[in-house]
């Protein structure tokens, strides 16, 4: 075996090593009761001596050696329930207790200081009736979804990447030493690493733990597919498409501890604890509310998820970077800079439930959209209740193509007035988070969570780069890139084609034709003109690009591959509608 192939076994061990050495520490640091309890011996057998005297006295006998070495081994040890240390520990038992049930008589009343903060920082009233459960058919869902419990501590979280580290470490192992033996070569430390039974394990593991891992793998999967090698591909396919939620004993306490004990029967009229969807920061139940009786949806956090961003990040940051399997054109580092960020602000709750009221009040004049109501009483910084929509999920409808072309040209002009008019956009392009009604023909609006306000410094410059787009205006684009910070005006000639010609790819759509109005995107080749100059961008760029761009470009992007998705007709002026094609100074 090679120099080279010992050096690359001895770093995925030494990976491992440090990982399982870093778990040991932080057990050690964690656990400091037991150091506490360490060299404690004679207060435990005090304590025996003192209740066998007791027992004794009681009993009118002798006192027992026998009975001070083997108490507590049998039931009949304790003897009379009169010993000190027995009718102490009975008497606090009791307490406890009858402590808990007057908490839980008036717990529907008397709220703790953490349900003073839901999200409109309102109490909740007083409930005079009882509503009786509504009990009806329930449909079947139409995915099966996994349960499994999410690793909340710290502690818990590292080891769970320690073992992902251990294995992969292990599978190279024999991987190489397999082909080593059929061959007599060694094979490439990339190919160890995203051999198929290490993506199954990264896929598997990453939809386990959730939160970052999970985020950070969706968000990349929404990506074109030239961007990113192959293999990363199918594990992030996988993570997209994975679906896991918390076991019955986690929720429970999980809710209890964000909406009080007995949340259950003082809030809803009904509750099922199996989610209709599961994704990356929490889960999503159907429930009726006690009060109104409206059919609601409850998106609850997972448990540790908002803690464990920095850390998760960091650990992904890690092994991405240190196996180089992304291109250093992608500036790895400035994406997660921008995706912790982002994390941050969807695991808070109230921040969102503030995007979906200022939503709500954006679009109040538009026909074509419906935002959901917030349940602020039944919401706070790890819960939050909503209207339940009642549409499907746009690329899953049966529908018509002309209904496909109304929605996908809705959304794009959507996208184009949180650019310009609003300057603030819901920047996830999921496509689960756009419903459409075929009842009442309104694109229905969810997942408020990524949102995030551009300054009119950014958008005024940006803006102009798309009229430029549009206008074919080589010379303004490339002025008006070098201003945002695409480009620094340094890059070779080459470069700076190539990145001239990628903004013009964007301005395509609205481009006036004489002989159409509407821009086919059955038909179009945008994702293959972009994809050859990728390569020569990422190997060439000299600086990342705008910050702001990280988050409006995947929502743009994901747009453009909607509409690709349903072979949509999109009018060709709504961008001249919605923005305008004269550059403003």
């Amino acid at each position: 075996m090679s120099t080279r192939a010992l050096y690359q076994l001895y770093n995925v061990a030494a990976g491992s090593a440090k990982v399982l050495k870093s778990s040991a520490d932080i057990f050690a640091d964690n656990c400091f009761i037991l150091s506490s309890i360490k060299g404690n011996d004679q207060l435990y057998n005090d304590a025996k001596v003192a209740s066998e005297k007791r027992r004794a006295e009681a009993s009118k006998r002798n006192f027992s050696e026998a009975n001070v070495k083997h108490a507590g081994h049998h039931a009949d040890d304790f003897g009379d329930s009169d010993s000190d240390i027995f009718k102490i520990a009975k008497s606090k038992s009791n307490h406890a207790r009858k402590s808990s049930k007057l908490h839980s008589k008036h717990q529907s009343h008397n709220y703790d200081q953490k349900r003073s903060f839901h999200t409109s920082r309102r109490l909740l009233e007083k409930e005079e009736n009882d509503v009786k459960n509504i009990v009806g058919h329930k449909e079947k869902p139409q995915v099966e979804l996994s349960q499994a419990a999410v690793p909340s501590s710290r502690l818990g979280r590292l080891f769970h990447y320690g073992t992902l580290a251990a294995s992969m470490g292990a599978s190279a192992l024999r991987d190489t030493a397999e082909t080593y033996v059929k061959t007599g070569k060694v094979p490439e430390l990339k190919s160890l690493i995203l051999s198929p039974r290490n993506i199954e394990l990264m896929a598997r593991k990453f939809s386990q733990m959730r939160g970052a891992a999970l985020k950070v793998g969706q968000m990349l999967s929404f990506q074109d597919s030239s961007l990113l090698p192959p293999d990363i591909q199918k594990i992030l396919l996988r993570v997209q498409n994975s679906a896991h939620y918390m076991p019955a004993d986690q929720l429970e306490k999980t809710l209890s501890r964000e909406l009080g004990e007995g949340w259950r029967h003082r809030l809803f009229a009904s509750f099922d604890d199996i989610p209709i969807a599961a994704a990356s920061i929490g889960q999503v139940h159907t429930a009726i509310t006690r009060k109104e009786l409206d059919e609601v949806v409850v998106k609850v956090q997972y448990p540790g998820v908002a803690d464990s961003i920095d850390s998760d990040l960091d650990n992904i940051l890690t092994l991405l970077t240190s196996t180089k399997l992304l291109p250093p054109g992608l500036f790895l580092e400035k994406s997660i800079a921008n995706a912790r960020v982002e994390l941050k602000w969807e695991c808070d709750y109230i921040r969102e439930a503030a995007n979906v009221v200022r939503y709500k009040e954006m679009l109040s004049d538009e026909p074509a959209f419906e935002v959901p109501k917030i349940y602020h009483d039944l919401s706070d910084e790890h819960v939050l209740t909503m209207q339940r929509m009642k549409g499907i999920e746009i690329v899953k409808g049966n529908w018509s193509q002309d209904v496909k072309d109304t929605i996908s040209g809705e959304i794009m002009r959507l996208t184009l007035m949180e650019i310009y008019k609003f300057r603030f956009m819901q920047t996830d392009p999921n496509w689960a988070n756009f419903l459409y009604n075929k009842d009442t023909g309104k694109i229905e609006l969810l997942d408020f969570g990524a949102c995030r306000d551009f300054d009119e410094a950014f958008t005024k410059p940006y803006v102009n780069c798309l009229r430029a787009a549009v206008r074919q205006d080589r010379e303004m684009a490339k002025k008006y890139s070098i201003e945002l910070g695409f480009l620094t005006g340094l890059e070779s000639d080459a470069m700076t084609e190539a990145h001239v010609d990628s903004i013009m790819v964007l301005g395509e759509p609205f481009r006036p034709d004489t002989e159409s109005n509407f821009y086919d995107f059955e038909n179009q080749t945008i994702t293959d003109r972009v994809r050859t100059n990728i390569k020569l961008m990422l190997n060439e760029r000299l600086t990342p690009p705008p910050e702001e761009t990280y988050s409006l470009h995947r929502k743009l992007s994901g747009a453009y591959l909607l509409c690709a998705r349903m072979k949509a007709k999109v009018p060709r002026k709504v961008f001249e509608d919605v923005i305008g094609l004269e550059y403003e100074a």
